[in-house]
């Protein structure tokens, strides 16, 4: 009789699951009225946010290890994946260039990112500073896109290692531990099964500890640092200057192609991102995450410069591989005993910053499902561990069924334009937080600014790219930028008093580096190939259309239903205690739009360009 029970039960069941969900297909536009601006305090994110894992992270690393994580996190990952193919196709020599202007955009990235992680110190990253302050649509698109770098990136990293160790058993064609597949699309047809080895095994790692994944980072890192120390004296003492000139130019493509070429290098830099989610696991989080982020991009970009000489001193450019770029430089000079050292370090680096990658991306994706944005499955922390293990073994699955088939020129670019979409939008929010948040100022001014200040990078662009055309629009539309930065710094109040009071660092000369992120990543992004925004906009238009039929449901269910219950009758619930027993307020987005909706519809309508 039971199983006749249930029998009939299961069918009426289902069709009620169905229809329930068909009934919330059709209040989709009453519901992203509400939430798609909806935002959440920083005092919320820290505590009733974390709740919703089950257990806390455990709170083990120092500055030292954040430092060590970022650099492990960066080396090996642009000099090694993409410095032979930029200095061959787009730089030339100048890729030393290429990587100082990628750097300097990095740096300002990451100052905002510090400031941020300050004030917030949780896993998410872009996605909770931008949730917090242009709204929930935006944070979840942001995230949608680091997420999305993180598992390509990964993916081409992983295929990386398998051309580096083949050199370092002396095998010379970097496809000799792939498998042709006949009948599959060239570019998905050399099955890469050490990269998926890698990636499970740095998985089974991930889920056992933080702590002792920082440790074999560290140990790592310290290996692969005295390395590239080996292979930049290599090339400075034993290359020829010639190289830099020869067989043309210092820079044969022109300024135009540097500038090409940073944007591209500017992949060697996403590590510092994944320091940022180590929040919730840092000891001293106000002290150790300025050291962490910005010590690591400084010491990481004066390595990527000098191995990037190093490689232009050994070989001239046009004779750069394009695949194992430096064994193969090592080659070409005679020290074949040496290439398979280089094979042997580069796999070591690459290993570290595949660690440091899956370690960010895994906490990403563990407090979006907090959010109720994707499963809450997803968000479980394993209360033995302290590790997001549901979300930690998804994304590895993920990553390996990419680098199985995808070859890395077909991702590379995608990633730059994700990575530099959502470093706009973290300076953006900088901005927005410091002069129309935390202070008295009217946020239409602050909007009319950052509208301003795009435009005026946009128009900078253009006329970069506009060869044909006069450059008396780079003088004019780079005075507009300037003059509008300095005249908003001048009138705006950031009130930096107060801030100093509960904060110990701050970005300085505020709004110069936030401003300056924001043009060179619109600049660098404008760089890109039209292929590069097709593939984004297929993106975009599925984590759009996946928000539209869960996201926004799921998080009304979280959020809105239980505000109804226990507000007011309204909708409103202020000053509610929350499941910690603290107070939390939360202000319903239709009361403030003057702080939330203008600023979500104009990013939005930005990321959308």
């Amino acid at each position: 009789m039971a199983a006749i029970n249930n029998n009939q039960t299961t069918p009426p069941t289902n069709i009620f699951f169905l229809s329930s969900y068909f009934r919330s297909l059709s209040k989709t536009p009453q519901r992203l009225r509400k939430r798609v601006l909806a935002t959440w305090t920083p005092e919320q994110e820290l505590n009733q946010m974390r709740l919703r894992s089950g257990a806390d992270m455990k709170r083990k690393l120092t500055w030292f290890d954040l430092i060590a994580l970022g650099v492990g996190g960066m080396l090996g990952v642009g000099v090694f994946v993409t410095t032979g193919p930029v200095a061959r196709d787009k730089s030339g020599p100048a890729v030393l260039v290429s990587y100082v202007i990628a750097g300097i955009s990095a740096l300002f990235s990451s100052l905002c990112y510090t400031e941020f992680s300050i004030k917030i110190p949780v896993a998410g990253g872009a996605f909770s500073y931008l949730r917090v302050t242009f709204g929930e649509f935006v944070g979840y698109f942001a995230g949608a896109n680091i997420l999305m770098e993180y598992v390509l990136s990964n993916a081409a990293i992983a295929r990386s290692f398998t051309e580096y160790l083949c050199t370092t058993f002396g095998q010379e064609d970097p496809n000799a531990w792939r498998v042709e597949v006949d009948g599959l699309m060239e570019g998905y047809n050399m099955l890469d099964f050490p990269a998926v080895a890698l990636i499970f095994l740095l998985t089974l790692s991930l889920c056992r500890s933080t702590k002792e994944s920082s440790m074999l980072n560290t140990v790592m890192t310290i290996f692969h640092v005295v390395f590239f120390g080996f292979i930049i004296i290599a090339g400075i003492c034993y290359g020829n200057t010639e190289n830099l000139i020869q067989p043309k130019s210092l820079a044969p493509y022109g300024v135009k192609g540097i500038i090409d070429g940073a944007a591209i290098v500017y992949f060697s830099y996403i590590g510092y991102d994944s320091v940022s989610t180590m929040a919730e696991e840092i000891q001293n989080p106000s002290k150790s995450l300025p050291l962490g982020i910005i010590g690591s991009v400084l010491i990481v970009s004066v390595l990527y410069c000098l191995m990037a000489l190093s490689l232009c001193l050994m070989v001239p450019y046009n004779k750069i591989s394009s695949s194992a770029s430096f064994s193969v430089a090592f080659q070409h000079i005679g020290w074949k005993w040496a290439s398979n050292i280089v094979g042997a370090g580069a796999s070591l680096g690459i290993v570290a910053s595949l660690l440091v990658a899956m370690l960010g991306q895994a906490r990403y994706l563990c407090v979006i499902g907090r959010a109720r944005l994707v499963p809450s499955w997803f968000a479980k922390v394993h209360p033995t561990t302290g590790t997001p293990q549901n979300a930690t073994i998804f994304l590895g699955f993920c990553q390996a069924s990419i680098a199985l088939f995808t070859e890395l020129s077909i991702v590379l670019e995608m990633i730059s334009i994700g990575t530099l979409l959502v470093f706009y939008l973290v300076a953006n929010a900088l901005i927005y937080h410091r002069y129309a948040i935390k202070t008295n100022n009217l946020p239409i001014y602050t909007l009319i600014f950052l509208l301003l200040l795009s435009s005026a990078s946009i128009g900078f662009s253009i006329s970069w790219n506009l060869s044909h055309q006069p450059r008396w629009g780079l003088v004019l539309f780079g005075v507009c930028m300037m003059a509008i930065t300095a005249t908003f710094q001048y009138l705006m109040s950031s009130g930096s008093v107060q801030d100093r009071e509960n904060h110990e660092w701050q970005v300085p000369f505020m709004p110069w580096p936030a401003a300056l992120s924001i043009f060179l990543n619109v600049f660098l992004m404008a760089t890109l190939r039209k292929l590069s925004y097709e593939r984004f906009g297929v993106w975009a238009c599925l984590i759009t259309l996946f928000y539209l039929l869960y996201g926004v449901h799921s998080t009304y269910q979280a959020e809105e239903i239980e505000m109804e219950m226990e507000g007011d009758g309204g909708g409103m619930r202020e000053h509610c205690p929350n499941s910690n027993g603290e107070q939390s307020k939360f202000l319903p987005n239709l009361l403030c739009l003057s702080n939330c909706s203008l600023p979500s519809l104009y990013i939005s309508s930005l990321s959308f360009c």
